[in-house]
Formats: structure tokens, C-alpha cells, sequence
């Protein structure tokens, strides 16, 4: 088997047709190469994903949105802005009992629990089908159940059992995504500033929760049903946009790649598309090259879940995503709910103020992406750059905790930077560390293997971010002290797993001699 121009071919020169192109491309011809460069469609896939990922976040936000309104009564005397909201502090039975913290922390443990399991599943199963029609068909199963649960309130479904059900399938869905997006990232762009454009493009998850918390918290007073709803016709609407427009692979353009570096150049200019397009050109052309058809099956088969465990580094990221994430996820689902049952200067906000006051925290995780990926970049250590960034985030999570309440702007502030520490390393880890992995010299560039390798240290992770808001729930029943306690506890194990990795990288500049400090020594 080999592979050119984006098709499979077998020796006698029959073609696979596993994956198909984007009808955009088809119905506009001027898309296509030598009309369209690399780099047009660089940014056009950036730009897809950015969008398709974000949705998918937007979808995850209603949960933490509604907390508030589903969950028991505030318990205070002190004074509430936008008072006439206070018809939504009855709650929505199984959620407003004595015990409802519990319950929303279940529910949480629902969605993400079946999130970690299919991650390891859909980045495998990702490695073997069509990206594009996977990625879609995991948008559409998302909008449609988080439409199905935003349905329960015109229905007035009080049964446990009917939302953790809708949860699971979200999860189930919501986890093609992840695998889908940073594999197509990865073929279209080498290991050069990848930190740094992944830093930039992976703020769609920040992007996300912010659309998601302003929207639900924006039609919630209308019924907390809007507040899923909407977010799930978003996310189907950008679903159709990924089925029309996407390219998975360069190849598929015509546009030749080398295994380490990614997207080298673009064809000869001078042939026409059809020429590019044509199987038998293609074959005969590549039979004056001398392939190795054996090594090239081999850098195109997908690995296996244990393969991809093993590769080096893979271990130690996944397990510090492992607790990056049990941070990142708790503040996600439950930092709405402690913002509104948390006076500020002695106020309670409103349901509606909590959920967008709360996007102060993913403004901050917008810019930790971004400067933890140049960072990372700059120095050349992905390891160091995230630990820099966990030990930081200790101190950052006391003071919110400690002076967050003195006032409005104390709040935000610490909010804010919380926000860029805590999920500058879950950004990094997840986009350009796992590509780094999955695309090391040890698999020979075996770009296949990216959705694997991407899915065993994001499904790990996502055992931490199901098990942080399901502690949050119980923990914060006995006070938010102790919920604290548990994300320090978290980032301190997060910097132990990279503590190996770092001083190899330390070593390794040092003796290189890439450092600014090792210069200084020398002369």
C-alpha cells in the first residue's frame, strides 16, 4: 500500500476511498491548488476547527450556567442584585434537595466520565475513518442531546436517571471532537512554532466557554431549557460549516508532505488539477522514485492504544493532565455556582452576573494558552514551561480564595490570572505537546498515530476533569475551603509526573548551550 495525492493505493494500483473531500472543494474549483495556496488553507482549516471546537465547548457551558438555578437555595441574608430573579433560587427537583450539590456533581461525573471512555475509542476508531465525517457526525449527536436536555424543563422532567442518560450520550459525542480537531491540525503543520499556533488556536476552548456562558447566561432568564437549546443549535449549525468546508490532509490537495516537518511544499505548479487528481499520473510518477512500500504501510497504519502508551513522554503528560484537568474542569462546571452563592463585598449576584462574570476566567485561559505555547517555543521546553506554570497557579488559587471577596476588582483580577495559569498547561499539553508526541521520530512521523496518542493523554485527562467537579459537589457541601484544598493538592501532583521530563530538557539547552544563563556561563 502507498499513499499519494490524499488516496490509498494498493500495488496494483486500486484505490481506497476511506476518505472523501470537502464539497466546497468540489463545487468551487478555484479552491483547489495551484488557485489556492498552502498557506490559505493553513489558516482555512485553522479556522474550521477553531470554529468546530469552540462549539463544542459553548455546549459544555449550559451545565455550570444552570447550576445555580437547578441546585438548593442560597442560605444568606446578605443582599442580592437583580432581586427579581430570586424566583429561580426554588430550584428543579432532583437538584434542590439537601443533597442537590451532590446530584449536579453526579451529573457532571456522568458527562465526563463518558467523555474520558469514548476519548480513548474515537481518537483510535479517528485513526481509521474519515476525520471530517467524524468530526460532523460528533457535532450533530451533541447539539442534538444537549437540545434533548434543555427539553426537560418545558416537559418538567424531575428524573435523575433521564438527565444523567442525555449526559452520558453528550459525553459519548463531545469526545470525537477533541482527537478529530488536533489530528487535522497536526497534518497540516510541523513541529516549528507549533507551540505557539496551537497556544493561539487552542483559546477555542476558551472562546467557547465564553460564547457558551454569555448565551446561556443571556436567554436563562427566559427558562433554563434556552440555555441548552441554543447552545446546541449552535453547535450543529457549525457542524454543516465542517462538513462543507474542511480538508483533512494536505495530500488531499495535492500538496506534498515530509514526515517530521510537516507541510513542506506544493506541487508543481504547472501541472493541472486534474493531472494532481489523477490516480494513474500519480502512480506512475511515483514509480520512477524507488518507494519503500513497506515503510510507507507503515508510517500510514494506525497504532495501537497500548503502542501509543508506550512511546516516550506519553505517560507522564497524560498523568499531569491528569490533575491540569481536574483543576480546569471544576472551575469550568463550578465556578458560576461559587461566584453566585459567594458574597463580593457582601453581595450575592445574580444568576445571570455570576455566569458572565465567570468568563473573566477564560479570558485569562485565552492569553495562559497563548503564552504558555510562545514560551514553550522560546525556551524549547515543553515540560519546564508547564511546570513554571502549575507552581504559579498555587499561589494564584490562595489569594482568590483568601482576597477574592474583598471587592469587585480584587475578584476579577485574581480571577482573571487564575484563569491564565491553570489553563496555560492544560492548553499546552493537549495541543502542542500531544502533536509533538504523536508525531515523534520514534514512529517515523506517523501522522496516523496523532488521533491515537492525542486521545491517550486528553481521555486521560478527562479522567481528572470527571472526578474534580464530582469531589467539588460533595467537598463544597462542608464549605469551599476545602474544594480549594483539593485543586492545590492537584497542581502540586501535576508539576511531581513532569519533574523527569524538565531536568531532561534542562540538561539537554544547557548543554547545548540555547539558554541565555548557559551563554554566560561559558564566556
Amino acid at each position: 500500500m502507498i499513499h499519494f495525492c490524499g488516496k490509498d493505493f494498493n500495488i496494483l494500483g486500486q484505490v481506497n476511498n476511506h476518505a472523501t473531500l470537502a464539497p466546497a472543494i468540489n463545487l468551487f474549483p478555484s479552491l483547489k491548488p495551484p488557485n489556492k495556496t498552502l498557506i490559505f488553507h493553513q489558516i482555512t482549516v485553522l479556522i474550521v476547527t477553531f470554529l468546530a471546537y469552540a462549539s463544542f465547548h459553548a455546549s459544555r457551558k449550559p451545565p455550570s450556567i444552570v447550576k445555580s438555578v437547578l441546585g438548593p437555595k442560597i442560605q444568606s441574608n446578605s443582599s442580592t442584585i437583580e432581586s427579581n430573579l430570586s424566583s429561580f433560587d426554588a430550584g428543579w427537583a432532583p437538584f434542590d434537595g439537601p443533597q442537590g450539590t451532590h446530584r449536579l456533581g453526579e451529573l457532571d461525573l456522568a458527562f465526563l466520565s463518558a467523555y474520558s471512555m469514548g476519548m480513548y475509542f474515537a481518537g483510535h476508531v479517528g485513526d481509521m475513518v474519515d476525520l471530517r465525517l467524524f468530526l460532523v457526525f460528533g457535532m450533530m449527536g451533541s447539539g442534538f442531546f444537549t437540545i434533548i436536555f434543555g427539553l426537560g424543563y418545558w416537559f418538567s422532567v424531575h428524573l435523575l436517571w433521564f438527565y444523567v442518560g442525555v449526559q452520558v450520550f453528550c459525553g459519548l459525542f463531545q469526545s470525537i471532537g477533541w482527537p478529530c480537531v488536533v489530528a487535522i491540525v497536526g497534518n497540516w503543520f510541523g513541529k516549528e512554532k507549533r507551540g505557539l499556533i496551537m497556544g493561539v488556536w487552542n483559546s477555542h476552548t476558551s472562546v467557547g466557554n465564553i460564547i457558551g456562558s454569555v448565551v446561556a447566561s443571556g436567554v436563562l432568564e427566559f427558562g433554563w431549557g434556552w440555555s441548552f437549546v441554543v447552545p446546541g443549535v449552535l453547535v450543529i449549525l457549525v457542524g454543516v460549516l465542517v462538513f462543507v468546508f474542511l480538508v483533512v490532509r494536505p495530500e488531499d490537495l495535492g500538496f506534498v508532505v515530509d514526515a517530521k516537518e510537516g507541510v513542506e511544499m506544493e506541487v508543481d505548479q504547472g501541472k493541472s488539477t486534474e493531472k494532481v487528481e489523477s490516480e494513474e499520473v500519480g502512480l506512475l510518477e511515483k514509480d520512477n522514485e524507488s518507494l519503500d512500500l513497506d515503510s510507507e504501510a507503515d508510517s500510514l497504519a494506525a497504532i495501537g492504544f497500548v503502542e501509543a502508551w508506550r512511546l516516550p513522554g506519553v505517560a507522564p503528560f497524560a498523568f499531569c493532565l491528569f490533575f491540569s484537568k481536574l483543576v480546569a474542569y471544576t472551575f469550568l462546571y463550578w465556578l458560576p455556582f461559587y461566584i453566585r452563592h459567594t458574597a463580593v463585598a457582601g453581595v450575592h449576584l445574580s444568576h445571570k452576573i455570576a455566569g458572565i462574570l465567570s468568563t473573566i476566567f477564560d479570558i485569562g485561559g485565552v492569553f495562559g494558552g497563548i503564552s504558555a505555547g510562545y514560551i514553550s517555543d522560546m525556551i524549547e521546553a515543553r515540560a519546564v514551561t508547564s511546570i513554571g506554570f502549575l507552581l504559579l497557579s498555587i499561589p494564584a488559587l490562595v489569594f482568590y480564595r483568601v482576597y477574592g471577596s474583598f471587592s469587585m476588582a480584587t475578584n476579577l483580577a485574581l480571577m482573571f490570572v487564575s484563569g491564565l495559569l491553570v489553563n496555560g498547561p492544560y492548553s499546552l499539553i493537549t495541543t502542542a505537546v500531544a502533536a509533538d508526541l504523536g508525531t515523534q521520530d520514534l514512529i517515523k512521523g506517523n501522522s496516523r498515530a496523532l488521533a491515537t496518542v492525542t486521545a491517550v493523554i486528553d481521555g486521560t485527562g478527562s479522567v481528572g476533569a470527571a472526578l474534580g467537579p464530582l469531589l467539588a459537589g460533595y467537598i463544597s457541601s462542608g464549605g469551599w475551603n476545602g474544594v480549594f484544598f483539593m485543586l492545590i493538592v492537584a497542581s502540586f501532583f501535576a508539576c511531581l509526573f513532569l519533574i523527569r521530563i524538565a531536568r531532561t530538557e534542562i540538561k539537554g539547552k544547557l548543554n547545548e548551550g540555547k539558554w541565555f544563563w548557559s551563554r554566560l556561563t561559558i564566556h
